[in-house]
């Protein structure tokens, strides 16, 4: 019955309703045996076979007779002023009812059970009407009807859900006949005018779907219908079914191109369906299926770079290193493999400061150690304000080694220049020229001195194989480092000027490598305050106050800590030949690592200190001019080998 008609029977009933509490109240108290409150379980929705239209059945209030009645409670609870009647019947025992009313309450649960809720005559609905109509006030007929408003409820609203306007509108009228809650039944009413609005745009936006107009034409296609319903309707399944179809579509495409490592246009098709339902379950697990296929397929690529690397083919491992960076911008492993490329390609996939003897191909032995020295850049020369600046060390000018290679780990000993006489039976320059410039100990000198060659040492004694080997020409190191190349199959040659540098500063920019002052602690080979070594215990006349490395002539080699780049010995012991023709200065000089030839010069450059050095032939940017055919116990000479 209406909300009204019920209130206002209860109204009339008030007084009735008091004094009837009043005598239960009493007898709780005093007779509690009397009155068993029989719980009442809820009743359950039970599945229907009648299909999606029809309400489902109910379960019927089990009496649960064979289950001990609950404890007695010491005290009845009081009956508080204002309590309704059906509140105070529930309080107490059932009314007693007719047998007639007991029948219709029977077929009126068999009916809710079966679930024929809506027919006029033998429905539920109508059943429990009538039990009140002879039994005003049955407490099972109201609780019945109630719980039967809340399931029409429900039914309405999941009609609305699914579309079905007819159903919705058939569950709200037989909803607004029972007890209901204004505002539940107006929101209801206003979601099922919502949906009358936009059935025809629904049904419009199917058939476009169908017909294949998702996006096109501009002016009306399925995508447009179903957000313009959107908006009207947020929140709608049957609008959120479109879009996911929709977007279904871009997804299914995605999945397709990303299968055939067409992975930008995979992105771009994300990119369109993630518009469409953003964040969705559906977008969320292609976007992850499809970086999986990513991943994978990157690594699988990025293995066949790594087996044409190691095959050699630098070129194709870079293309194919390049094509899994677009694939996947952040595949493990891709750092480690390009800085692997670069070296392949710097350094011969070898790595800075690693140690290379090569072995001869033809008869035991190895060629001298040489160590890789990594590439960069540097300012070769020195300013104008540096203390013992000369002319020729300008302008100075940025160099860039841009092209791998190694350098002797020491100089060239007379042990290894004997192995390359005995096997090719040369003869040097001194030997043809008739000797070399030697240091005399009576003057302190350096005189030139007959019969001296690369067997002798500074004084022209014989000199032991760990000397750096001197009294060697130019041209007499040229042809030891030929020698080196055919017998290893390397390039062997002299470094150029401007690497002799490089590797000299190895990263310094200063005046000397170790800093702008004097050594503060053992660095190399070269005049001391403190040497005192020479057979007469003379001293020299410009050195480093307070410095003494221990020798008067040449250390044996690697006899001094190596400097930052692993060579020894690069700022004393003996100055070196470079490649380099003698130029007066820099201007033209090449800003990267070659030598500067000129086929037929008669004069190479000298780079680096020696122990007979004053402290500003030690600087960094220190060079001389030598001929070609020089031979002298101050000057070596060091191998460089190409990568």
């Amino acid at each position: 019955m209406p909300g009204s008609e019920v209130a206002r029977k209860q109204h009339t009933l008030g007084g009735a309703a008091g004094i009837a509490l009043l005598a239960l109240a009493l007898a709780y108290r005093f007779f509690p045996g009397l009155l068993h409150l029989e719980p009442q379980p809820e009743p359950t929705v039970a599945t229907s076979a009648a299909g999606q239209h029809a309400p489902a059945t109910w379960s019927a209030v089990q009496r649960r007779a064979t289950e001990p009645p609950p404890a007695e409670p010491k005290e009845a609870p009081a009956v508080e002023v204002g309590t309704s009647l059906a509140d105070a019947i529930r309080m107490g025992p059932p009314a007693p009812t007719s047998k007639e009313v007991a029948a219709l309450l029977k077929r009126a649960r068999v009916a809710e059970e079966k679930g024929f809720l809506l027919d006029p005559k033998n429905g539920a609905i109508t059943l429990y009407r009538s039990v009140l109509t002879q039994a005003e006030g049955n407490v099972e007929a109201e609780a019945s009807l109630e719980r039967i408003a809340g399931a029409l409820r429900d039914w309405a609203l999941s009609a609305i859900d699914r579309g079905d306007e007819a159903a919705a509108q058939r569950y709200l009228a037989a909803y607004a006949e029972l007890p209901h809650a204004e505002g539940d039944l107006l929101a209801a009413q206003t979601r099922l005018k919502t949906l009358h609005d936009i059935l025809p745009m629904l049904t419009r936006a199917a058939e476009l779907l169908k017909a294949g107009h998702v996006t096109e034409p501009a002016e009306e296609n399925a995508l447009s219908v179903y957000r313009k319903a959107a908006e009207l309707d947020p929140g709608n399944r049957l609008v959120d079914a479109g879009l996911a179809e929709i977007e279904r579509g871009y997804l299914d495409h995605a999945l397709t191109e990303a299968a055939q490592d067409n992975f930008e246009n995979a992105d771009r098709m994300l990119g369109l369906a993630s518009a469409i339902r953003p964040g969705s379950s559906a977008l969320l697990e292609t976007r992850a299926r499809i970086d999986g296929i990513r991943r994978q397929r990157a690594e699988t690529v990025l293995a066949q770079a790594r087996s044409a690397l190691d095959s050699g083919n630098a070129d194709l491992a870079e293309e194919l290193a390049r094509k899994a960076q677009s694939i996947s911008a952040d595949l493990g492993g891709l750092d480690d493999f390009n800085q692997r490329l670069r070296n392949a390609r710097l350094y011969a996939s070898l790595k800075p400061g690693q140690v290379i003897r090569d072995r001869f191909l033809d008869a035991a032995g190895t060629a001298p150690a040489v160590v890789v020295v990594p590439t960069g850049q540097f300012v070769m020369g020195s300013p104008a304000d540096e203390q013992g600046h000369a002319d020729n060390e300008e302008p100075q000018r940025r160099v860039r080694i841009e092209v791998g290679f190694a350098m002797g780990q020491s100089e060239v000993t007379v042990g290894q220049f004997r192995e390359f006489v005995r096997a090719t039976k040369y003869v040097t320059d001194a030997e043809k020229l008739g000797g070399a410039a030697v240091y005399e100990e009576s003057t302190g000198r350096i005189v030139n001195r007959a019969g001296v060659t690369w067997q002798n040492d500074y004084r022209g004694e014989r000199a032991t194989d760990e000397l750096p080997v001197v009294n060697v020409s130019w041209r007499d190191a040229v042809a030891y480092l030929d020698w080196l190349s055919a017998r290893t199959g390397k390039k062997y040659r002299l470094p150029s000027e401007a690497e002799f540098e490089y590797a000299l500063r190895a990263g310094s920019t200063t005046r000397f490598p170790w800093g702008d002052g004097d050594p503060d602690k053992l660095v190399g080979n070269f005049t001391g305050e403190g040497d005192r070594s020479s057979p007469s215990k003379r001293s020299w006349s410009s050195a480093f106050p307070r410095y003494s490395d221990g020798y008067w002539g040449p250390a044996p080699v690697m006899k001094f800590p190596a400097n930052p780049y692993g060579l020894y010995d690069m700022e004393g012991n003996v100055s070196e030949w470079t490649e380099d023709c003698w130029h007066d200065n820099y201007v033209r000089a090449p800003r990267d690592s070659a030598a500067w030839v000129n086929p037929g010069c008669e004069r190479h450059v000298v780079r680096g200190g020696s122990w007979g050095s004053d402290p500003d032939q030690v600087r960094s940017a220190f060079r001389l001019a030598a001929g070609t055919d020089a031979r002298n116990a101050r000057v070596g000479f060091r191998v460089a080998r190409d990568l």
